[in-house]
């Protein structure tokens, strides 16, 4: 079934009408292109581009479907004991909130959210954001837009400390510092990757062997297992810093530059609703691209001095009191739990070798390594 047979025909004509600015138009020659792009999160059901035209003035927009983690096709992963839990604890709505809130407002200037059109909530918590369909601007990120990506998101961290701010979805333990990354890192790290990083097995796979052969790392399983011994008290050190609500997932991916307009960032894909340690965003703003192939490990290394010190001169720009020891162990002690036990396309052991995936297995190797040298001597 199309997207569109969830809108009437009247319904349909007024969004082609707010998108396009076109009061009284005719709306024609409407299609829809399902959006080619790996969806990584439980709650995000489907994604969409939708193209028209109004009285010939061409308009688009970007849809995204949401669900509950009931309706996720993947959701009989989760084993039985903690599958409600799972479906409590992961909040669908958190982006329909983002716009409902007064977010827009609490931005830095130099960022926004996407123009939203239109929200549809269905009965079977489901739900549809019609929204603006940015253009990105071409090419790789520059090191100066990490710069002020950093910047931006430690001006926009300090505005959301705890006692100037409310979570965008009040539910239960959502207050507790950094009970999203704890319950991720119980699940996601500490039940599924660590275990099979322990697994001498894994190691043994041909893809993975061969990638630490050609690279030499035959010491990158034990230093990860090192690594992970110590999670419970990198944990509890991330909490006892001071917190803010921050965007959650702040990779590159999630902060669009819009196609002639390479200072601005429109910000999307929220996560985390909860206070989380300061610097909690630097670490997907780090990995996002190199996780994507996009951004070669070799590059971390340069682009983690820049982003530490411009997020710290926003944070002093919005008068947020913090040393750099705090900021730093904040964003490496949360990329530690996030990121670098699951660098590694574990899940690809099963599909058949080819140049892609050979290439992908040792592109993650190097990325894993450099998180490992990266984290190491902080935490």
């Amino acid at each position: 079934m199309s997207i569109l047979d969830a809108l009437t025909a009247d319904e349909l004509t007024e969004l082609g009408r707010t998108v396009a600015g076109v009061p009284n138009a005719r709306i024609d020659a409407v299609r829809v292109e399902v959006v080619d792009y790996p969806i990584g999160t439980p709650s995000t059901e489907g994604l969409y581009r939708v193209f028209g035209t109004a009285d010939g003035v061409a308009w688009s927009c970007f849809v995204k479907q949401l669900q509950s983690a009931r309706h996720w096709a993947h959701i009989a992963m989760v084993p039985d004991g903690f599958r409600e839990e799972f479906i409590q604890n992961l909040p669908w709505e958190l982006e329909i909130a983002v716009h409902r809130s007064g977010m827009a407002k609490l931005l830095p200037d130099g960022m926004r959210l996407p123009k939203l059109y239109r929200v549809d909530l269905y009965d079977d918590d489901r739900g549809t954001l019609w929204m603006e369909n940015v253009i990105p601007e071409p090419g790789p990120w520059p090191i100066s837009r990490f710069e002020r990506a950093a910047y931006l998101l430690g001006r926009l961290s300090a505005r959301r400390q705890p006692h100037l701010v409310e979570p965008l979805l009040p539910r239960g333990t959502v207050t507790t510092p950094g009970i999203a990354l704890r319950y991720y890192t119980g699940g996601r790290v500490l039940m599924s990757a660590v275990p099979a990083l322990a697994n001498p097995e894994t190691w043994k796979h041909p893809l993975l062997a061969e990638a630490v052969s050609n690279l030499g790392d035959h010491k990158l399983r034990d230093d990860l297992l090192a690594l992970s011994a110590r999670l419970p008290a990198v944990l509890d050190a991330l909490d006892a810093l001071p917190q803010c609500y921050q965007h959650g997932d702040a990779s590159p991916q999630n902060l669009l530059v819009p196609q002639g307009s390479p200072d601005e960032f429109v910000v999307i894909d929220w996560g985390f609703d909860c206070p989380q340690a300061v610097g909690f965003d630097l670490g997907q703003l780090l990995v996002g691209l190199a996780h994507a192939g996009e951004l070669s490990p070799d590059a971390l290394p340069a682009v983690h001095k820049v982003i530490l010190k411009a997020f710290l001169s926003g944070l002093a720009e919005e008068g947020m009191q913090v040393t750099e020891e705090q900021v730093l162990y904040g964003y490496l002690g949360s990329l530690c739990a996030r990121a670098t036990f699951t660098a590694l396309p574990l899940e690809e052991i099963t599909k058949p070798t080819d140049p892609i995936t050979a290439a992908l297995f040792e592109q993650r190797v190097q990325l894993t390594r450099a998180l490992v040298d990266l984290v190491s001597p902080v935490v």
